[in-house]
Parts: structure tokens; C-alpha cells; sequence
């Protein structure tokens, strides 16, 4: 068993689970069903084509940059007719950056490694309109369990991001994963995917637990009088010295 990680990370991503008609939300994390379509694009499958390998896999995936939230407006018409469409209100994050994790057979491990270096079809963040921001690839890991391998993965959030955080050399992700942790179900989300066919997509409920994990901040340094931040000047406001004036 081997685990492959992932570095998600654009300057827009959209991961529905519950999305329906002209409402798309957004969830906060990619979901199992966002990459593992990812991955059979990158292996060049159909969308008819059979997920059981792929669904099968563990999944989970950490939050190293949350990102924004952002709300837009879209409009679109039928190409036969011309008639418009309802307006549908979406949902995107901004700046995220997430590392996700997917476990399962070494074959099968290493053939989406070589996928994703060399895909068939370009990878996008959940929708089409989100192109990843570099290479997604970060290796393959040689664990069974995709949280021990998000564990041990160094912060992957933006250069101005970590600069932002100096203040302590360890921070702390939260980790989505499958399964357990010590006993405790944290919820769950409708994203196991079953079928990609767009005559008839189809998604079962998945458990997600919630855990999280320190990692050491690269952009970390000790306070000095050299980098010590600026003491903030004092807003001018000489009319606060005046004393009001006396009736007539």
C-alpha cells in the first residue's frame, strides 16, 4: 500500500458536494469525488466509464491555506433556441492551497502518479474554469493511511501567506479524513462518487472525521530589532485639542 500526494492550489477552486440547479455552492476542503474525477481525467477515462478502482481508494486531505470566499453571477443561453437561462449564483475560494492524499494499491498508485505528471486531459480544481497553479504532483508516499502521509508533509501555503504567521514556528492544519479517529465521526459528505455518466451522475454518503496535525513554518524568525514590526503612528487629529465653543 502506498499513499500519493497532491498540492491543490489556484487562484480559484470550487468543490461541490451538494450543488444543485442555479445554486453551486462551495465546500471548505476538495472533496474525495472533485479529485478522484481529477485523477480519471488524468488517466484519460470517459465520464461512462467504471469508478469502483478509483472510489476505493482512502482519501483525505488538509487545509493549508482556507482561502476566500467568493459569490458570482452567471448567465448562459440555450444554443438551439436562444432562451435564457436562469441566472445561477456560484461559489468559488480564493488563494487556497490544500495538500489531499489517496491511498490504495502500489500498481494502482504509481499509474496515477505517471498520470498526473503526464495527463490525458489538463487537471482542474473542481470546475473547468479553475486551472491548479503549477504541478499538483508531490510524490508518492509509502503508507497505507493518507492522513499519516499529510502528517508527515511539509506547509505548502503561498511564500506571503507564511510570512503573514511568523509569530509561531508551528502551525496548525486540520486534516479531513475517512474513517476514525479514536472512535469519533465527525460527520459526512455526499461525495463518494458512483458515476460520472452525465446522463445519470450518482454520489453515496461518505463518514469525514476531523483531526489536525503541526508543521513547522519555513518563514519563521525569532523577533529582533531588525525585523521587530513598526510601532504604529498615532492618527494626526489636532481638532480633539479644541475646546468647544461657548453659546452666544
Amino acid at each position: 500500500m502506498s499513499a500519493l500526494a497532491l498540492r491543490l492550489a489556484g487562484p480559484l477552486q470550487s468543490w461541490g458536494a451538494s450543488a444543485r440547479f442555479a445554486r453551486r455552492t462551495t465546500e471548505t476542503a476538495p472533496t474525495k469525488s472533485g479529485v478522484i474525477g481529477l485523477l480519471a481525467a488524468a488517466l484519460g477515462r470517459p465520464r461512462g466509464a467504471g469508478l469502483s478502482d478509483l472510489a476505493a481508494l482512502r482519501y483525505a486531505v488538509r487545509i493549508d491555506q482556507p482561502g476566500t470566499r467568493l459569490r458570482d453571477f452567471q448567465t448562459a443561453h440555450h444554443a438551439d433556441t436562444g432562451k435564457a437561462m436562469p441566472v445561477s449564483e456560484r461559489f468559488y475560494l480564493a488563494d487556497a492551497v490544500f495538500v489531499a492524499a489517496v491511498a490504495g494499491d502500489d500498481d494502482l498508485v504509481r499509474t496515477l502518479h505517471a498520470a498526473v505528471r503526464a495527463p490525458v486531459y489538463l487537471p482542474y480544481l473542481g470546475r473547468r474554469s479553475c486551472p491548479p497553479q503549477g504541478p499538483v504532483d508531490l510524490g508518492v508516499r509509502s503508507t497505507g493511511d493518507p492522513i499519516d502521509a499529510l502528517k508527515a508533509e511539509g506547509w505548502q501555503a503561498s511564500e506571503w501567506y507564511r510570512q503573514q504567521r511568523r509569530q509561531d514556528s508551528l502551525i496548525a492544519l486540520i486534516i479531513l479524513g475517512e474513517g476514525t479517529v479514536g472512535n469519533r465521526l465527525d460527520g459526512a459528505l455526499r461525495d463518494q462518487p458512483v458515476s460520472f455518466d452525465p446522463r445519470h451522475r450518482r454520489y453515496a454518503l461518505r463518514s469525514v472525521v476531523c483531526t489536525s496535525v503541526d508543521v513547522p513554518n519555513p518563514d519563521f524568525s525569532p523577533p529582533t530589532r531588525e525585523n521587530r514590526p513598526p510601532v504604529p503612528v498615532p492618527r494626526h487629529e489636532p481638532e480633539t485639542l479644541l475646546s468647544p465653543m461657548d453659546g452666544p
